[in-house]
């Protein structure tokens, strides 16, 4: 009996599950919501882009003056804002607190982007400068090459020394040549 209760006492308890190291682990549930940076900052760029245009201006232009021509001339039953308009200031402070963040936020963007467009700029002029070096080596050593190399003026120049020498050796006593080293004919 007591080798079966022991047996019942293990198996009562559940074996813990093995946690497997080849494997991800299941996501854990969070308390704040989780979102998209990339995606919240293209939203706030494009809400930054709309603010700053003539669009933007005209209507807030627009809606202000309705708003004030509304809340003035309608009958108190059917305003909504008092004449110092708090209800008004309200929405238009609510509206730039909103507005200045999402500006901030589209201007650091933009400058993480410029920082990677200058830095990318910057790895492109070292390598053209790094190109230019390696070809103004090499056009450097073609030029010292072909300064060994022999020429046709010069291979022309050392065939006409050697007709001549042919030719001093063949008529030992021979006129005067000319400039260029020819002798004149009829000699």
């Amino acid at each position: 009996m007591p080798a079966e209760r022991e047996r019942d006492a293990r198996t009562a308890v559940e074996p813990r599950p093995r946690i497997r190291l080849d494997q991800p682990r299941a996501p854990r549930r969070r308390l704040l919501p989780e979102y998209d940076p990339e995606a919240f900052g293209r939203m706030s760029e494009k809400i930054a882009r709309f603010l700053g245009t003539g669009r933007f201006i005209v209507w807030m232009t627009i809606i202000i003056i309705l708003w004030v021509v509304w809340n003035v001339l309608m009958p108190k039953s059917l305003r909504f804002d008092e004449y110092p308009f708090i209800f008004l200031t309200l929405a238009l402070s609510l509206q730039a607190s909103y507005a200045a963040p999402l500006i901030l936020l589209a201007q650091n963007r933009q400058d993480d982007r410029d920082r990677v467009n200058l830095e990318q700029d910057r790895t492109q002029n070292e390598r053209s400068m790094a190109d230019t070096e390696y070809l103004t080596r090499e056009i450097a050593a073609l030029r010292m090459g072909l300064g060994e190399v022999a020429t046709r003026d010069w291979i022309r120049s050392e065939l006409q020394d050697l007709v001549r020498e042919l030719d001093q050796s063949r008529h030992p006593v021979a006129g005067p040549a000319t400039e260029d080293g020819r002798r004149p004919r009829g000699t």
